[in-house]
């Protein structure tokens, strides 16, 4: 019989109670050290202290109204985006999924009136954009798409930091290049950054919108407050979720005037997307982040980590290759087994995430402490022992 929960997951035999910080609590009382972070989700940790605050003070006042009537919760939150970021104006969704959809319907609509046979999306192999008709067209692998077609058409993809799609945004009918500065699930791969201001400039000479992916790597992950300003260019529509919320579920699409005037009243909508709870935190989780020295932290404690790594890899050669990925999202290339790695590690009571081209995600909260970091890297090295004796 199929159980109560869709069974779409492969999941761990581990349940946990309560969070501290960078900790998770089992049932059993047992402590996990928490390099996932909610899959990035859990910028600051697990049961902030200002974030449980805010979450009590909303909450105890307003939770839902509806996109109706004004959410001044909402307007806080998307005024400090936009002072913040390259943006003029933002639409809060509830997920990346859900800022992908809403990513491709902007571009679109941007050339409807002035140029209508532009819908084409130009994407990259090993992409993740989200599980939706759209995002998995965009992404256009087979682990994503067998089983779900007819695909949602308009959407072709190209070698990641290669040469081809210079020439294919040519096209006349494209409407956007759509990327990932730095690929999770593929395997935190980043783009190079003059890879990144080529196809900026690409883009504006032919007239097409670029869209950057930061789900994952934006809201100070990567040790700015978005990972595109190590590059030195603006998008001119960005999807933002994971780690804006702090663990609440929450998402916005970020755009330029330009980009986005065709988006007028009655052209997309969401029930929950903006609520006045979610804002609240999305604010506070926003203030932290972009608060005096807290990035530099994080470049600060990233350098502490890659440094302790590539020590690491260097110790265990049969289980390691490299180190990738930038501030505190960061993987280690495998050569045994990253799901046997992941494995290990329930074992030394570390929690790891695996991802593509055999890698094993590591993206600790940001407040993760220095004691912390050595601590995760001796589990890291007992699990690494624990594959290396069964091999």
């Amino acid at each position: 019989m199929i159980p109560a929960i869709l069974p779409t997951y492969n999941r761990a035999p581990l349940a946990f109670e309560r969070g501290e910080g960078s900790w998770l609590v089992a049932e059993d009382g047992q402590r996990y050290l928490d390099l996932a972070a909610g899959i990035a989700v859990n910028a600051l940790g697990h049961a902030h202290p200002k974030l449980v605050q805010v979450l009590a003070e909303q909450g105890a006042k307003l939770w839902h109204v509806s996109n109706i009537y004004r959410v001044p919760q909402q307007e806080a939150l998307a005024a400090l985006l936009v002072e913040h970021s390259f943006a003029d104006t933002v639409f809060f969704t509830n997920s990346g999924t859900e800022a992908c959809e809403l990513a491709v319907k902007m571009a679109r609509k941007h050339f409807s009136a002035s140029a209508p046979e532009r819908t084409r999306i130009l994407a990259f192999n090993g992409a993740f954009h989200g599980r939706s008709s759209a995002a998995i067209a965009a992404s256009g692998s087979e682990k994503m798409v067998k089983g779900f077609g007819p695909l949602l058409p308009g959407f072709a993809q190209f070698e990641f930091g290669g040469e081809e799609v210079f020439e294919a945004l040519k096209a006349p009918d494209v409407a956007a290049v759509m990327v990932e500065p730095i690929q999770g699930e593929g395997g935190i791969r980043a783009a190079e950054d003059g890879w990144l201001k080529r196809l900026r400039g690409a883009c504006d000479e032919a007239g097409v919108l670029l869209i950057l992916d930061e789900v994952q790597c934006g809201m100070g992950r990567t040790g700015r407050l978005f990972a595109h300003e190590w590059a030195g260019i603006t998008p001119d529509i960005m999807m933002v979720a994971k780690g804006i919320g702090g663990g609440f579920p929450l998402g916005a699409v970020l755009a330029t005037e330009g980009a986005a005037k065709e988006m007028t009243a009655g052209s997309h909508g969401s029930t929950y997307g903006g609520n006045p709870l979610g804002c609240a935190i999305g604010t506070a989780v926003t203030e932290i982040i972009t608060g005096p020295g807290f990035l530099d932290e994080v470049n600060r404690k990233a350098s502490l980590l890659r440094q302790s790594l590539e020590g690491l890899v260097a110790a265990h050669p049969e289980v390691f290759e490299e180190v990738r990925g930038s501030g505190l999202m960061l993987g280690l290339k495998c050569k045994a087994a990253n799901t046997d790695i992941v494995q290990a590690g329930y074992g030394a009571h570390v929690l790891t995430v695996a991802a593509a081209d055999n890698v094993l995600r590591l993206l600790p909260a940001l407040t993760i402490s220095d004691d912390e970091i050595a601590e995760a890297v001796t589990r890291l090295e007992t699990a690494a022992r624990t594959v290396e004796a069964a091999q």
